[in-house]
């Protein structure tokens, strides 16, 4: 897999990605979860997805967190430990590849797993979980992956924040439509998972692959909601939202000259124009995303 994140991006998004994902989906994953589960986190960088379910769990569970990136997967681990503890649960590490969080309702188990996700299914420890997981991965794979996945899946099959294409700023500015359209078609570039990615597309792909492979699909809304003023009663979301809205801005103008070179100094007066509107506390931002839950129905022939 030959697309990366940067750490400092991953735990900036971290709190946004949390308030987005679908409380309601989640909970249809839970009902068909067995008493102890085995949980697959596909691309699970520093483990965002964990600390958000596992506390919905709440029971004795189980999680390998699969990335290709060593480093995400040490940064896992401490992430993981430091903020258990911050909340007063303890930690063990039985063994290197091991921890532990101690949990009232039984402990959580994480290892890590290092793998090319390009290579999947064919590397991961199907048979050993009860379903599997990702966050902010689906828009980057390919058709091709996500046919070989449904393939080889007979477990419920969960997807959060998904790209869906929708993204909106306040106040409007005329190069929005101009840079929107870049940056979708910067998101289909191959991110080295087997071949273009689906970017926006990914949410109603899943649904048709999983679904010709006899799974019910199912998805919510998931939308990044960033407000200039107010709207976060938590300081440090308040503290964090100029930030994370630079980066959004910042990543939207990258994708979209990438893909329209002749436009640079279109696309740069609308960043600067945005980068202004942040310092001022007077830009909104509506990024849409998708949560997809695929559940296996009964196996034919």
């Amino acid at each position: 897999m030959s697309e990366e994140f940067d750490l400092d991006w991953l735990d900036l998004r971290e709190p946004f990605d949390s308030l987005a994902r679908s409380e309601a989906l989640a909970a249809r994953l839970l009902q068909h979860l067995p008493a102890r589960p085995r949980l697959l986190d596909l691309g699970a960088g520093t483990g965002s997805l964990f600390r958000w379910l596992a506390p919905r769990i709440g029971r004795a569970q189980a999680w390998t967190l699969v990335d290709s990136d060593r480093e995400m997967a040490e940064a896992a681990f401490d992430t993981i430990a430091d903020r258990a503890e911050a909340i007063g649960l303890r930690v063990t590490f039985p063994n290197r590849r091991t921890l532990l969080v101690h949990a009232p309702g039984g402990a959580w188990r994480v290892e890590v797993l290092i793998a090319d996700l390009a290579e999947a299914p064919d590397n991961l420890p199907l048979r050993n979980v009860d379903a599997v997981l990702s966050s902010a991965l689906c828009d980057l794979v390919s058709a091709a992956w996500l046919e070989r996945m449904a393939a080889a899946l007979r477990l419920p099959f969960y997807a959060a924040l998904c790209v869906d294409g929708r993204a909106s700023f306040t106040p409007p500015h005329p190069a929005d439509a101009w840079v929107a359209a870049g940056f979708r078609r910067d998101q289909g570039r191959d991110k080295g998972l087997s071949g273009p990615a689906l970017g926006p597309a990914a949410p109603a792909a899943i649904a048709r692959i999983f679904g010709a492979h006899g799974f019910t699909v199912e998805s919510a809304a998931s939308d990044w909601v960033v407000r200039g003023r107010g709207g976060f009663t938590h300081p440090s979301l308040r503290d964090r939202s100029a930030r994370f809205l630079t980066e959004v801005v910042l990543g939207h103008a990258a994708a979209a000259e990438r893909q329209d070179r002749r436009g640079a100094a279109r696309i740069e007066g609308w960043s600067t124009a945005r980068l202004e509107q942040i310092a001022e506390r007077r830009l909104s931002a509506r990024i849409g995303h998708r949560d997809v839950l695929a559940l296996p129905g009964e196996r034919r022939g």
